[in-house]
């Protein structure tokens, strides 16, 4: 059985990546007024914070038509017997909701949606370990329990400089947004349940990082090995160094580092930084 895999764009995937183990994408978009982007189309990361910084208002997000969804698996059915589909956490999107509901519909193909209860590069790593056993000829159902196995020692976590952002897009309650403004609160969040939620209330920007790679250093020093993430909302020096203050440290890691593309960073704002990791 050949089996594609699919995501969407807020994997933020490089494209040689992309191109490298053959995974298709289906594009979120922002809404500034009447007009839409697709992310990583019609407008890059960088034009976009740099609109947002001259926006009267914070740009809208939406997620994929079941139709355009739809459409990639039909292209999809040319080639391959099943799909693996892998989104955003169906807790702040409907994309993975579209996604079941288009592989309901679409002929010639078996699709398998997965709710990644996350996003970002931490949905990437789903995705390139899907990519890779798929090329080895592994059924559907082997990969979405090695997907499974991945959720279970996945560690994410991240700060945001400014929760307005959150509080707007509805990602943070009104109360929790002004109380941590008011106190000058940066506040370590993370996904439970499939939505965002804070884990830990810190007063100061660089104690709430040190916080994180505290928790990343723990895991580090049992000697396995992990593979990590370090994210940043156009900040991409401060994730450089701390990417530079891991690999110099310990020898038990795989790194890179990515970025909060527009839909992610509509709600996050700019400044944002997270870390993601998980055992190998």
């Amino acid at each position: 059985m050949k089996v594609a895999i699919v995501t969407d764009s807020t994997a933020y995937l490089p494209d040689d990546v992309k191109d490298k183990y053959h995974i298709h994408t289906v594009p979120l978009s922002v809404v500034f007024g009447n007009a839409s982007y697709r992310e990583g189309i019609d407008i890059t990361t960088e034009a976009f914070y740099e609109k947002v910084k001259h926006a009267d208002s914070l740009p809208k997000t939406s997620q994929p038509s079941i139709g355009e969804i739809e459409g990639k698996y039909r292209e999809l059915s040319e080639t391959h017997d099943a799909v693996i589909s892998i989104h955003l956490s169906s807790g702040i999107s409907g994309t993975y909701q579209a996604a079941s509901s288009a592989g309901e519909v679409v002929d010639g193909i078996k699709v398998y949606p997965y709710d990644s209860e996350i996003s970002c590069m931490a949905q990437g790593f789903y995705c390139i370990e899907a990519a890779q056993l798929a090329a080895k000829g592994a059924s559907p159902e082997e990969i979405i329990a090695r997907l499974d196995d991945m959720k279970a020692v996945m560690r994410a976590y991240f700060m945001v400089d400014d929760l307005s952002h959150l509080q707007r897009g509805g990602r943070l309650n009104g109360a929790q947004a002004f109380v941590g403004s008011l106190l000058q609160v940066k506040p370590v969040l993370h996904f439970v349940d499939k939505i965002i939620v804070p884990f830990e209330k810190i007063r100061t920007r660089k104690k709430a990082i040190k916080r994180i790679l505290g928790m990343l250093e723990e895991d580090l020093a049992t000697g396995k090995s992990y593979k990590i993430v370090f994210i940043h909302a156009n900040n991409a020096q401060t994730v450089i160094d701390l990417q530079q203050t891991i690999t110099t440290q310990y020898s038990n890691v795989e790194t890179m580092t990515s970025y909060f593309g527009p839909v992610i960073g509509t709600h996050l704002g700019e400044g944002a930084i997270g870390i993601c990791w998980y055992e190998k």
